[in-house]
């Protein structure tokens, strides 16, 4: 797993410019309703917030915005971490930012976050059972935990002739590579209940799972698309999730 996590960085760090801002609050994902309408977020004025898998930093502004009083960051990519600095120093905030891999102690507060999100990051993880314990130790008592990812239903169905195929095995969470805008990357796939299990071993307890598609896709019609990511997909079946989870 550590080949697949240096993999995976040296890729982030190769093509993190061309992420800058992409994916952030109040955005969850692909196709999926916002915070604005899932409301998910505590009022955050006064609040500590971690982001894992900070990318730019554009969600951790969005927090900010919001009157959060500390804004802290983390991610495995020196180039992300380095971008999200730029942004928020600019943007007016001192954040504290932190470049190493979510699955281990890299020196961040235990016990004292009221938030701790991550935005299309948390699938990258390749030890997710420990990514969690490292949530669940960051967090004060009373705590949310968010976070969204690819549907697990995206990495098993493909659209072809206006149908949807089961092409992959959903029970198998099996490791699958390919390029991403030209560079390797390597992830597993997971199923749903995976994740709900990871944190209820890691002392978190669910309080909402969000498998939708936002009305604005699901209003006009659509062609047939058999994009990976596409309109045509998500009116059928939802290709992203959005887990609330709170530290008791």
């Amino acid at each position: 797993m550590d080949d697949v996590r240096e993999q995976n960085k040296r890729s982030w760090d190769a093509m993190a410019d061309s992420w800058f801002g992409t994916t952030a609050l109040p955005a969850y994902g692909c196709y999926i309703p916002t915070e604005e309408r899932l409301n998910l977020f505590p009022d955050l004025r006064g609040k500590r917030v971690l982001d894992v898998g900070c990318g730019s930093g554009h969600s951790l502004k969005w927090c900010g915005d919001r009157g959060a009083a500390e804004l802290w960051g983390l991610d495995m990519s020196t180039r992300q971490i380095q971008n999200a600095r730029r942004f928020l120093e600019e943007s007016g905030y001192a954040p504290r930012l932190f470049n190493g891999p979510m699955e281990e102690d890299c020196g961040l507060p235990e016990a004292y976050f009221d938030v701790v999100y991550s935005i299309y990051a948390i699938g990258w993880t390749v030890d997710l059972a420990a990514t969690l314990r490292r949530v669940a130790v960051y967090l004060k008592k009373g705590g949310v935990f968010i976070f969204s990812w690819d549907h697990p239903f995206m990495h098993c169905v493909e659209a072809r002739e206006n149908q949807l195929l089961f092409e992959g095995c959903y029970l198998e969470e099996e490791l699958f590579s390919y390029r991403q805008r030209g560079f390797p990357v390597t992830l597993r796939n997971r199923k749903l209940s995976t994740y709900i299990n990871a944190l209820a071993d890691a002392g978190l307890t669910v309080e909402r799972v969000v498998e939708e598609t936002d009305e604005i896709t699901l209003a006009p019609p659509v062609e047939f698309s058999s994009d990976y990511y596409s309109p045509w997909k998500a009116k059928r079946f939802p290709c992203s999730i959005v887990i609330k989870a709170e530290k008791r």
